[in-house]
């Protein structure tokens, strides 16, 4: 739950709306058209996507057949209560709303394992000098 304001989205809604978002925009398809598909508004996929509607299990079963992935893969990347605290979650959330994010996904998912884990290697080199 979220310990600072009971009516912020929960960190668990915003994490599946921004993998939602993630996947709708690697596909090229519109907020509009995903609505369209489920028999709602864009609205209510906008609000979805930022964690501000909870999506329900049937709801995200369709949006899972929809955007042809597997229905675990929206909670990839999510710790249990017993995994560090939560602890990230807030940054992979921050990270998927920065303009570009969802490009450099796109990108990095098209890449070969060792083309991957090389990137990975630099950008922690990176990182590194930055600090």
């Amino acid at each position: 739950m979220n310990d600072t304001d009971p009516r912020s989205p929960h960190h668990v809604d915003q994490h599946v709306g921004a993998l939602i978002r993630v996947r709708r925009k690697a596909l090229g398809i519109s907020q509009t058209e995903l609505a369209d598909a489920l028999g709602v508004s864009f609205q209510q996929v906008q609000k979805y996507e930022r964690g501000a509607n909870r999506v329900s299990a049937s709801k995200l079963f369709e949006i899972a057949q929809k955007l042809g992935t597997p229905l675990s893969s929206f909670f990839e990347g999510l710790e249990t209560p017993e995994d560090a605290g939560w602890a990230g979650q807030d940054d992979v959330v921050r990270f998927l709303g920065q303009p570009g994010s969802q490009a450099l996904i796109a990108a990095f998912a098209g890449l070969r394992p060792q083309l991957r884990t090389r990137l990975v290697a630099l950008a922690q080199a990176l990182a590194t000098v930055e600090d």
